[in-house]
């Protein structure tokens, strides 16, 4: 049998216990200098490097490091800078801006990377002059040749970047080829300084727009052949199926497959003959998204079967490991279940002993892993009976009828103003937090501390002049880990964090086992928010949708089953705070649309699924009750039919990153349901004017009727300073109530 080798197609950038994220926020906050910022993410890479190293890979991924997102920093490379940010010199603080705004500029737009939590900047086109600046994909190959290490480096690829960028007045294909030549250039300067190997990303070939795509991806790799660094190039796609023979036939050295994710199909494809066999084969045998250890003796299998269609066979994970956690190192788990969970690390300790066992029949690795597997394997956590059909899962009323109802319960204003959900966390609610979880401080101390924070954001809720409150969420550190940590089932780690967009950090919980409601969850410290107002409070929990999405599912039972577990779970809390007194209750999807499958034929089931879940949480509450929802940072074009077939009283949605855009999906339905579409960037500190606000509602109010219409942020408001807030909902609320004076004294010319 050939020898196989094995890789990495990307790393955590967060390390263990996040020191990418504390030192880019010092910098961002003055608390360390540029120079000190720079030198701690060194060292942080160094070590990234040398952790692969010392697991054996025969080649070291570079380019997956980052100050932020590594599509913005393609956007750098190439020159692809938004218009609003030209002129000025090309670095790291251009970067922050451009991802994060600042006081005269908004942020570009963020989205969902493919079906992930992960979140890319959105290249802009607009008025563009594209060419090679500074070369840190170079900079860090070379860095990584000093420490004697066997490095590729990664980039995203032309098809890819262009797919996922906006605006411009140049076609899709034209776009490309302007870059065909500043891509050359890049490979180029890469070979010269010695890479064998180049890994260039293109995900998109995986989606329903591969087809349409396949012609000018030829012409472009063709570009490449014909400049001579074709032969240096894998083409890697993960996260579906992709077009074997389509990809092998391109003039390349080698391609990348997912054989995690791809529902089998492209192992068919190479037993059926598609495969170049003198091609490299990066072949993605462990799977790069989810947390459970590999089953060795399942791979290894996997591994010998493709070694005899590949004569250059590499494995790697699925796909980049920045979408799991560092290491288990850290953590204090059972081992019962620890036995069957990998973080990033420990994939890596899979990939070398697949390697040492087919390679050199070394097995004491690989009978540790297999043995930790089958100890897993062998526990039951399947032993809850549950009773759906028990669950109503439509409302009993029609939403007009509803409205009447909720109406003259609530008393609310036109336009009526809310927030989504989660006010700032300050250093001293984080401290008071950990004190009380290491039990530094007793329950009633922590309590004490929770309500006078509460108690303060009432009163400065009421003197904004909001018209629906929230109690802010202090309590909360994550709006899925604070579920996984009270529902049966979840598992919650210390250290397991990943990327989510930018220095934002979320620590997903584990599904390992059935899921149950034991004991309210949210219910006291929304019922002490509500006795301090006469304006209504809403009730804050994150839908089941999202819970599942934003988790690392247990794959032994079916994913809607699961789903539907924690519908039962969010349907018993809803009731608990419609007993309690709560009016109105908001149950959170922003990662429904982050879940739907990246092919089409997939879509219409997950969508009713979805659906079917969200309804079974929330159609038990009577008619009086409003429920709400919301979502964020999403494109909602394909899923708006869905959205409404949710039936919530109210959703609020993201839109102020898609500068408007987001409005065009509701000119072919007819939505009438109550919406929110939010009317200023939270992931901004940058300040919105009133003009800007009023702007916002009068084009949103030419497509949804005034009546459906509530003024909101388009997202929590948890990561932001209390001025920022403060001063930007001032804005919010008085906006709305000028409009409603403007309406009032001009109903006829009034949007």
């Amino acid at each position: 049998m050939m020898t196989i080798k094995t890789t990495n197609l990307g790393f955590p950038r967060l390390g263990r216990k996040r020191e990418w994220k504390k030192a880019i926020e010092s910098y961002w906050n003055k608390k360390i200098t540029k120079e000190e910022l720079d030198s701690q993410l060194q060292n942080l890479h160094r070590e990234n490097l040398l952790l692969q190293k010392h697991y054996g890979l025969d080649s070291v991924p570079i380019g997956d490091f980052s100050l932020y997102d590594h599509i913005l920093d393609t956007s750098l490379l190439f020159n692809i800078i938004p218009e609003r940010f030209q002129g000025r010199e090309v670095n790291d603080d251009l970067l922050f801006d451009i991802a994060r705004g600042n006081k005269e500029n908004v942020a570009s737009a963020l989205i969902k990377w493919f079906n992930t939590n992960y979140h890319y900047i959105v290249p802009e086109w607009d008025n563009v002059s594209p060419k090679v600046g500074k070369n840190t994909l170079l900079e860090r190959f070379n860095y990584a040749k000093s420490l004697h290490i066997n490095a590729h480096p990664v980039i995203v690829g032309p098809i890819t970047f262009v797919a996922l960028s906006k605006g411009g007045n140049q076609s899709f294909e034209d776009k490309v080829r302007t870059l065909l030549p500043l891509y050359i250039e890049v490979f180029e300067s890469l070979i010269q300084a010695g890479a064998e190997l180049i890994q260039v990303d293109e995900p998109i070939l995986v989606t329903d727009k591969s087809t349409e795509l396949e012609a000018i991806t030829q012409e472009a790799y063709q570009a490449f052949a014909d400049a001579e660094v074709a032969q240096k190039l894998i083409i890697q796609t993960y996260f579906e199926r992709a077009n074997v023979k389509f990809l092998s036939d391109l003039p390349v050295k080698g391609i990348g497959l997912d054989f995690v994710h791809d529902h089998g199909h492209n192992l068919r494809q190479i037993e059926n003959g598609n495969l170049d066999s003198s091609k490299t084969l990066f072949a993605g045998v462990i799977d790069g998204r989810n947390v459970w250890a590999a089953d060795v003796e399942a791979k290894k299998a996997l591994i010998e079967k493709l070694s005899q269609y590949s004569d250059d066979l590499y494995i790697n994970p699925s796909s980049s490991l920045l979408l799991v956690p560092v290491s288990l190192d850290d953590e204090t788990l059972d081992e019962t279940v620890r036995d069957g969970l990998s973080f990033a690390t420990e994939k890596l300790e899979e990939l070398a002993a697949l390697k040492n066992a087919i390679n050199n029949n070394q097995t004491e690795q690989y009978d540790k892993l297999h043995a930790q597997y089958t100890r897993f394997q062998s526990q039951d956590f399947k032993n809850l009976d549950y009773d759906f059909e028990s669950v109503r899962s439509q409302r009993p009323s029609a939403f007009s009828e509803r409205k009447v109802l909720q109406q003259r319960r609530l008393n609310l204003p036109d336009l009526p103003t809310t927030t989504i959900g989660s006010f700032p966390q300050s250093p001293e609610v984080r401290k008071q937090r950990a004190d009380w979880k290491n039990k530094r401080i007793t329950d009633e101390a922590y309590d004490t501390f929770l309500n006078n924070e509460i108690k303060r954001w009432i009163e400065i809720q009421e003197e904004i002049g909001l018209d629906v409150f929230v109690h802010g969420e202090f309590e909360r550190n994550d709006m899925v880990e604070f579920f996984g940590e009270k529902l049966q089932g979840f598992l919650v780690t210390r250290f397991g964090w990943v990327q989510s967009y930018g220095s934002r950090a979320v620590k997903p919980p584990i599904i390992y086992g059935d899921v149950k409601w034991t004991a309210p969850l949210t219910v006291k410290e929304t019922v002490y928010a509500q006795s301090l107002t006469d304006k209504p409070v809403k009730g804050m929990l994150t839908g089941p949708v999202t819970i599942l999405n934003w988790s690392f599912e247990r794959v032994d039972i079916p994913r809607a089953t699961v789903q539907d577990q924690i519908a039962l779970a969010i349907n018993e809390e809803v009731l608990a705070l419609e007993k309690a007194g709560i009016q109105v209750i908001q149950v959170d999807e922003p990662a429904l649309r982050e879940g739907l499958p990246l092919r089409q034929e997939f879509h219409a089931a997950y969508l009713e699924k979805a659906v079917h879940s969200f309804k079974l949480a929330t159609s038990s509450v009577a008619d009086e009750t409003q429920i709400h929802t919301h979502m964020c940072y999403s494109q909602f074009g394909q899923i708006i039919h869905a959205i409404h077939d949710l039936d919530a009283d109210v959703i609020s949605i993201e839109t102020s990153r898609s500068h408007g855009d987001l409005i065009k999906d509701f000119e072919d339905i007819n939505y009438d349901l109550g919406i929110g579409l939010g009317v200023y960037d939270i992931h901004s500190p940058r300040i919105p004017t009133e003009e800007e606000i009023t702007t916002a509602i009068h084009r949103a109010l030419k497509e949804i009727d005034r009546s459906l219409f509530w003024v909101n942020p388009d997202c929590g408001l948890k990561t932001r300073k209390e001025d920022e807030v403060k001063a930007a909902l001032s804005v919010l609320v008085n906006s709305a109530k000028k409009l409603r004076q403007d309406h009032i004294e001009s109903p006829q010319t009034s949007a």
